[in-house]
Formats: structure tokens, C-alpha cells, sequence
């Protein structure tokens, strides 16, 4: 009898096997938090397998306790959009008739996102002109000096009125090609040549460049000063009324900030019909847009062609409801 009652209280004093509910529950802690690039979810965990979440962030970093209780991180990318693939699909609403070509390059001035259609050079025709004032006023920048009268009435012909006559005047002023050329490689343009001799309508260059020039014109980081910007800028917006076409096209009314150029080409007899500029779009969005073409039976048929181009462009970035409104045929 005292052996057995001596084995209960040995039994009695053990300590249970049971442990409270609070220690057998799986410990977790869930984290969401907000970054930059989208939401972050991240889950720690003891003694357990994963939790489930319903969460589906677009950008994801998940970590694990290990056995010292210190989470390891371990990010998920997302992949990134590709704006070309988007931009190249919008530009299927776009038909070329005939010999026509064209190239389109957007930049989303508010995500800092861009895409180009295209990589071929094509004839600048009077679009250079933008140009050979940005290098006019970065040369005086480093000569440390403002531009004359004389400078200035000219570049306000060139620009809002595309005064041929100014634009030599101009072209000859910075040295011609080898100026203009200069220039382009301190702005970061690779695809732009100057024309030859007082060929400046025939400069080469790409939508990707003209892209390139109007960051230069718009953008934070240029090699112009603000006041240079500004007045370029300013120029651009005061072009006259028959000239008020092209990118304008993809504006919300009339904010955008432009220049045109169109040229028939003395040995096809085809045309060469081009825009470039800043609009903002309906969408309450700013872009830059450079639209490039050749080979146009007439002037207006280029016109619709780098319009239907400039909504195609602005479509790729506003969503896919909005690119059916730049579906047109250019050869109407």
C-alpha cells in the first residue's frame, strides 16, 4: 500500500505533458507595408509551416524565421512593364498607306517610363530647327554671353513661324553640321548628323534622339540652363495657327508646346512629315512625343499619319480603352 501511494505521488508531482494552448499555437506576424515600387508583404513564422495570405501585392519581399528567430528576406520581382511591346501593339491601329514609314517615341514625363516604335533615320526637314537653337544657346551658355536681338529675332521666325531664311542664318551662326553636331554630343544624342553644307533640312536623326533633345528642352537634368529652356519652350508654344498640327493631336486642347517639319523630297516627289513636342494628354498626363515619317503622297496624308501615331503613342501609356481612338488609316 505505501509502494502504490508513493507511485501516485510520484505521479501527481510530474509536471504535465500539456502545455497551454498559448504555447502550441502557431506564432505568426504578418507585416504589410507600402514602397515605392507597390506593396510589400512580409511573414514571419515559428516552429511551423507558412501562412496563407490573401494579399497580392505587385511587388513582394518574404521572410522566415530561422531557428535563432532572426527573418531572412527574400525579395520577389515582379516583372517590369514593357512599354515598347504596348507602344508597338497601340501603333497596329496605325496603318501606313503606300510608301509611308513611320517612327514614334513617347516618354511619360510623370512615371519617367518610355518607349520607342522604330529605329530607322529619317529627314529632320524643319524639326532641326529646335535644334540648331538648343545649340545656338548652349554655345552663348559657354561663352557666357546672351543672344542679340539680331540672334533673338531669328530664332523667334524659325521657330514660330519656320522662317527657312533664319534657320540658314541660324545654322550658319553655329558652325553648320560640325556645330550642330557638337552640340548633339554634349545634349547625348547618337543618331543625329547634321546636313551637308546649307543642307540643314536633311540632318539624320531618329525619334529615339528627337526624345533625347526634347528632355534636353523639358527635362531636369539638360545641359541648358533654365532660361534657356524657358525660352525655347515659350517659342514652341506660339507657333502659328497653320501649324498647329502634329503631336497637338494627343493634347488635351491646347497644352502643348510644338514643332513641325515637312519637306518634299526633290527626288521622289514623296514627303517627309514630322512633329515633335510636349503635350498633356486627356489623361491629365505630360509627355514627350517625337513622331517621324516619309514617304507621304502629300503633305495632309503625312499629317494623318504622325497624328494617328501621336494618339497611338499616348494610348500605349493611358490604357488600352484609350488606344482605340488613335485607330485611323493614313491613307485617307
Amino acid at each position: 500500500m505505501e509502494s502504490s501511494r508513493a507511485a501516485r505521488r510520484h505521479h501527481r508531482a510530474r509536471p504535465s505533458r500539456r502545455r497551454p494552448l498559448l504555447y502550441t499555437a502557431l506564432a505568426t506576424v504578418a507585416v504589410v507595408g507600402g514602397t515605392a515600387a507597390g506593396t510589400v508583404y512580409v511573414k514571419a513564422q515559428a516552429h511551423s509551416g507558412p501562412v496563407s495570405s490573401s494579399a497580392a501585392p505587385t511587388a513582394s519581399a518574404s521572410a522566415s524565421a530561422s531557428g535563432s528567430g532572426e527573418a531572412t528576406v527574400e525579395p520577389v520581382t515582379q516583372p517590369a512593364v514593357d512599354y515598347d511591346a504596348l507602344l508597338a501593339k497601340a501603333m497596329q491601329t496605325v496603318t501606313p498607306a503606300g510608301d509611308q514609314k513611320v517612327s514614334v517615341a513617347v516618354l511619360d514625363t510623370d512615371s519617367g517610363e518610355s518607349a520607342t516604335y522604330g529605329s530607322t533615320a529619317y529627314d529632320t526637314a524643319s524639326i532641326v530647327k529646335v535644334d540648331i537653337l538648343a545649340a545656338l544657346l548652349l554655345q552663348a551658355q559657354d561663352a557666357g554671353r546672351q543672344l542679340t536681338s539680331t540672334e533673338k529675332s531669328y530664332a523667334t521666325t524659325m521657330i514660330e513661324n519656320s522662317d527657312n531664311d533664319s534657320a540658314t542664318a541660324l545654322w550658319n551662326k553655329i558652325g553648320t553640321a560640325d556645330g550642330l553636331d557638337a552640340a548633339n554630343k554634349t545634349f547625348g544624342l547618337t543618331g543625329t548628323k547634321g546636313g551637308d553644307g546649307p543642307l540643314w533640312g536633311l540632318t539624320q536623326t531618329t525619334a529615339a534622339d528627337q526624345l533625347t533633345l526634347l528632355q534636353q528642352v523639358f527635362g531636369d537634368d539638360s545641359k541648358l540652363s533654365s532660361a534657356s529652356k524657358s525660352y525655347i519652350q515659350g517659342l514652341m508654344g506660339k507657333i502659328e495657327a497653320d501649324q498647329q498640327w502634329g503631336v497637338s493631336a494627343a493634347a488635351d486642347g491646347s497644352k502643348w508646346r510644338l514643332k513641325n517639319g515637312w519637306l518634299a523630297r526633290s527626288t521622289t516627289g514623296l514627303w517627309d512629315v514630322n512633329s515633335i513636342g510636349r503635350v498633356t494628354a486627356p489623361d491629365g498626363h505630360e509627355y514627350l512625343i517625337a513622331v517621324l515619317s516619309k514617304g507621304s503622297t502629300t503633305q495632309n496624308k503625312g499629317i494623318t499619319l504622325i497624328e494617328a501615331a501621336a494618339k497611338a503613342g499616348v494610348a500605349a501609356f493611358a490604357g488600352s480603352d484609350s488606344s482605340t481612338s488613335a485607330s485611323t488609316s493614313a491613307g485617307d
